[in-house]
């Protein structure tokens, strides 16, 4: 059985996530916009969807790009990844950054991000003075691998 999620439609023209695929993990989600909306290069904007979401407790929407959006034009969440959390009933927005040279034009209801609702731990953080021994240990970047 599929679960199922509050959805508000805040804005008449808004369009309920849909899946590309049968196996798609994000839904799409939709630009809300009066108008045709351009981005210039490094610029970011808010864009908005027209829609709240009721999400539930241990769990999270995550927002990511697009893939074709953010390779072939370079849009895509200014935060990389947008958190919404269980308790928010706001508007889900978009920050949606041009990281490409060229101004890019969003359209009405144009695809610009997807929803991802993922369950979560939340911890407490224990202060110690070590912490566990493994193979790894302190190495950082680049340090798995290695010959």
């Amino acid at each position: 059985m599929i679960p199922k999620i509050g959805l508000k439609k805040l804005d008449e023209r808004a369009v309920v996530p849909t899946y590309g695929s049968e196996f798609s993990a994000g839904a799409d989600l939709y630009a809300v916009l009066d108008e045709e909306t351009v981005i210039l290069p490094n610029e970011t904007k808010l864009i908005h969807t027209g829609l709240a979401v009721e999400i539930p407790v241990g769990y999270a929407g995550l927002i990511y790009a697009r893939s074709g959006l953010a390779s072939k034009r370079g849009l895509a969440p200014a935060n990389k990844v947008g958190v919404v959390d269980a308790d928010y009933r706001g508007e889900v927005m978009v920050a949606l950054h041009n990281h490409s040279a060229n101004p890019q034009t969003v359209a009405p209801l144009e695809r610009i991000a997807q929803l991802v609702i993922t369950p979560f731990l939340q911890v407490e953080f224990d202060v110690v003075e070590e912490l566990s021994d493994t193979v790894r240990g302190a190495g950082g970047f680049g340090s798995t691998g290695k010959q």
